[in-house]
């Protein structure tokens, strides 16, 4: 717990209205995210909610299906045990998981997300590649899941591209 640090950040909402909100990192990237974040809100993009994942009982389905924008999580990678996921050191953010699912053979998640599996149509709030998040997390050396290759995890930012 003492790597951890909670990042108190302003974005734009959906409603076009200013929101504050809060995501816990690792220490070391605490700073970083805080400027990404700036940068996304200087460059006007729209995030639905941000609130710790705690609100949902910690539960990442759950906060994924409210659209929520979140990092910690004590879980483990893609639910499975027994290799943990970077959101559980601080070293992930998925962004509007409703707009940006993570979609593979197995389906799509959150399933609310399916309307958005087509990215050829692009809507508010959804990440495509060299767009303004793209860069914002790529200048600080984070890693987009919207490019691998077993599945596409569009809401997923990581330090290590995991």
């Amino acid at each position: 717990m003492r790597d951890l640090r909670l990042v108190k950040v302003t974005f734009h909402g959906f409603d076009g209205e200013r929101h504050r909100g809060k995501l816990v990192v690792h220490r070391w990237f605490a700073r970083e995210i805080a400027g990404v974040f700036h940068r996304l809100w200087r460059r006007d993009f729209p995030i639905r909610r941000m609130r710790l994942v705690d609100f949902y009982g910690a539960e990442d389905k759950v906060s994924m299906r409210h659209d929520n924008t979140s990092a910690f999580n004590c879980r483990w990678r893609g639910g499975v045990c027994c290799t943990w996921s970077q959101h559980a050191y601080g070293k992930a953010i998925d962004v509007n998981p409703v707009e940006n699912p993570w979609v593979g053979s197995w389906g799509v998640a959150p399933p609310n997300g399916a309307a958005y599996a087509d990215r050829s149509k692009k809507r508010k709030g959804m990440i495509f590649r060299h767009d303004r998040v793209w860069w914002a997390f790529h200048a600080v050396g984070w890693e987009w899941g919207g490019t691998w290759n077993s599945s596409q995890d569009y809401q997923h930012f990581s330090a290590n591209g995991r």
